[in-house]
Order: C-alpha cells, then structure tokens, then sequence
C-alpha cells in the first residue's frame, strides 16, 4: 500500500512525491503524463531524425558486428578463462576507504564473492566484468548496505549480519556494473574513470550481451533470496533505469525541461538503486517498518545529492580529473541542474543550446556562460538541501561507528564541490 506520509523535494506537490515513499507500486505512477512526450524523440522533427538516424549507424556498426577480440579466442582456444581481480587497479580516495574501514572485512568478502556471481565458465564475460570492475570503482552501494546492516542489526539484537544481507549487497554491485556498461552504450562513451569502456575494447555486441547477463544473473540471485517485498524493491530499480534512459532521451536539447523533471530522471537514473539498497539491507535487519522507510529515504536523498555534484563537476572539473571529456554532458544535449538553473537567467544560453552546438566554440561558450551566471551555485545549494535532509533521514539510527559513516558519506559527497 502507498505510504501516507510521502513528502515532497519542497518544490511543490509534484511526481516525485508518489516515488518518494519507496513503494513498489506502479499504479499512480506510470498513468502521469509525459510533459515532453510531443517534443520527445518520437515526435521532435528534425532533432529526432537526426538522433535516430545517429543510432541507426551506431548499430549497424556495433550492435551487429560480429568481430570478436583476439584476447577472448585466444582466451577460449587455450582453455583457460581469464581470472577476474577485483581489486586490480582499484584506486579509491583514502578518504573513502578510511571511511569504510568498519566494514572492510565485509568489502574484501563481497570482492571475493562476485567472481563466483558472475561465472567463471563465461570467458567472455569475465574479461568484460574486469574491466568495469577493476576501473577504480568506489564500491559505494554495497558499503552502504554492509553499514546500513550493520547500523540496524544493533537495533534488534543481530551479532552479525546474515547471508541475505551480504548477497544482497553482491546483487547490488552486479546490478550497477550492468547499469554502467549499458549507460556507455547509450551514451557512446569511449571512457569510463580513466579507462577505456567494454564496448570500445570489445564492441558493442558483447558489451550488450555482458550488461543482460549480469542483470539476468543478478535477478535470480534477487528471487532466490524469497523475500518478496525486497524482490520487488530492486526489480522496479530495472524499470526505473529504463525509465530513467527514456526521460533523458525524450528531453535532449529542450530548454525547457523544469527541475522536477530532472529529479525525476536523477532518481531513476541514480537514487533509486541506492535506496533500494540501504531499505533492503533495513529489512532483511528485521527493524521496523518505519526505519526502514527511513534507510529508504537516505539513500534517496544521498543518491540525488551525489548526481547533482556529479553534475556540477562536469563543469568545474578538468577531463583527466572527470576521466571523461568536460561538458560532456551539456554537448549531447542532457541538461543537468547548473544548465537547468543558468537557463532562468541567460537566455542567449538558450540560444546556443537550441542550435545544438553548431557553430565552433559555442560548447565552450555555453559552459562559461553557466559557470558565471550562478548556474553551479545554485545547484550546490540543492545538493546541499538534499544531503541534509539525508542527515536528518539517519536520526531514527542509534549511535554507532556505522552511523557516523553514514553521515561521513554525505559529507565526503558535498566535499568534492568545495
């Protein structure tokens, strides 16, 4: 049943409202109107051409090609599948690993465990889940299950944290690695952290194939933990990835997209997965149900936070900080919350957004024009607003080492705009 006590993002009575109490329910939801349905990729005229046209050629040169790496048939050929280390060039700030000190143990155990997830008997598969696995990720959604376990376990009197937790946390893992190989598919990106993405080293027939392998392994690993209300938590993260892809898709280059809309789109995309994950980890702790709406409120107040700084570093950061070209974003036409925001006050930025970037030089001047209008200011003050409301989310927890880590996440996320 839809929670009665949902709240908004304070901008108003809006969608987001009917998404906010983590119901699995799509009833509501899915019958909203699509503002941007009649400007979307379906019906956008020439814009929409163009960008289909775009796809068309991506997959006639990728998506069916049949070219496989040397690597992989040598690998086949010799009998000897490649061996997938997950800690290989895993270069996370200290910061966050001091962090996460209090469940390293249970890091190093859930990196141990996703090699036997994944299958070793899938050659193929392995090479690709190395890449993306070994490309300096953080592990940040399975470490905030491993403390949003831990932090309400004490609440009920667990000792130590149960197999449904740790496998929770594994599926977590595999279901973002797979969100991240698609995402590069879509959006064509050559990098990822620094590296080189699946599809570029391998093409895009087996990044595809590596992404719906690893989200069909992760769910029966999801229904064979015979939890009902989490398996439909983290199947609707799944649709809401799709979702997600569609709204953006629906919406490139359209100056006027509002803010709820992007919060839309920023939880499908990014806060729902990790609040599926820190109420999941709450339920399988046996808590109430109250905290556990708590936990999920967190991870989605969290989630929206780390995508707006993401958003604003797209421009404040250089490319080999970001490991991705600046603006990248803004140049294919996905509108964040600095651009959103620096639209309200500049309008020969609409200009130049309109004209797609036609003329050279007019990414570039787009990119200042939002940094010295008040465009990124604005969108660190909603970071901020969503990082204390997650803060506020974790008052239901007794004080804990887990707990203080928690709090430290917010706060390592808003350091990264200082």
């Amino acid at each position: 049943m839809m929670s009665m006590t949902c709240h908004s993002f304070e901008l108003g009575r809006t969608r987001l409202d009917f998404i906010a109490c983590g119901c699995t329910s799509n009833t509501s939801f899915d019958h909203f109107p699509v503002r941007n349905c009649a400007k979307g990729v379906l019906n956008k005229g020439f814009k929409a051409r163009k960008l289909l046209c775009c796809r068309r050629e991506i997959s006639r040169c990728g998506v069916f090609s049949t070219k496989t790496p040397e690597g992989f048939l040598n690998g086949i050929a010799n009998g000897s599948p490649p061996v997938l280390d997950l800690m290989k060039e895993s270069t996370s700030p200290s910061v966050l690993s001091n962090m996460f000190d209090v469940v390293a143990e249970d890091l190093h155990t859930l990196n141990k465990n996703l090699q036997s997830i994944v299958g070793a008997e899938n050659p193929v598969l392995m090479s690709a889940a190395e890449q993306i696995f070994g490309a300096g990720g953080k592990r940040m959604r399975p470490a905030l299950v491993f403390l949003v376990s831990r932090a309400t376990a004490g609440i009920v009197g667990l000792k130590e944290l149960t197999k449904e937790h740790r496998r929770l946390a594994e599926i977590i893992e595999m279901i973002h690695t797979a969100s991240l190989i698609h995402d590069d598919v879509l959006d064509e990106s050559d990098m990822r952290r620094g590296k080189a993405t699946v599809h570029q080293l391998y093409g895009t027939r087996v990044a595809v194939l590596a992404g719906d392998f690893m989200f069909a392994q992760s769910s029966w690993y999801l229904a064979n933990l015979e939890n009902l209300e989490v398996i439909k938590l983290i199947s609707q993260v799944i649709k809401d990835f799709a979702s997600g892809e569609i709204k953006q898709a629906s919406s490139l280059f359209d100056c006027d997209v509002e803010l709820e809309e992007y919060l839309i789109k920023s939880y499908y995309k990014t806060a729902s997965l990790i609040a599926a994950s820190t109420k999941g980890a709450a339920i399988f702790s046996g808590v109430h149900s109250d905290i556990s709406e708590q936990m999920y409120q967190y991870g989605k107040n969290l989630g929206l936070s780390f995508q707006v700084v993401d958003d604003i570093l797209d421009f404040t950061q250089s490319a080999e900080q970001l490991g991705k070209p600046a603006g990248s974003d803004l140049a294919k036409g996905n509108l964040t919350a600095p651009v959103i925001f620096a639209l309200e006050k500049e309008t020969k930025l609409r200009d130049i957004i309109d004209s797609e970037f036609c003329e050279t030089g007019s990414l570039e001047e787009a990119i200042d024009i939002v940094k010295n209008c008040g465009g990124i200011d604005r969108a660190r003050d909603l970071a901020r607003e969503k990082a204390d409301e997650a803060v506020k989310n974790l008052e239901c927890l007794p004080p804990s080492s887990f707990r203080l880590a928690l709090e430290q996440m917010v706060n390592y996320n808003l350091e990264r705009i200082k």
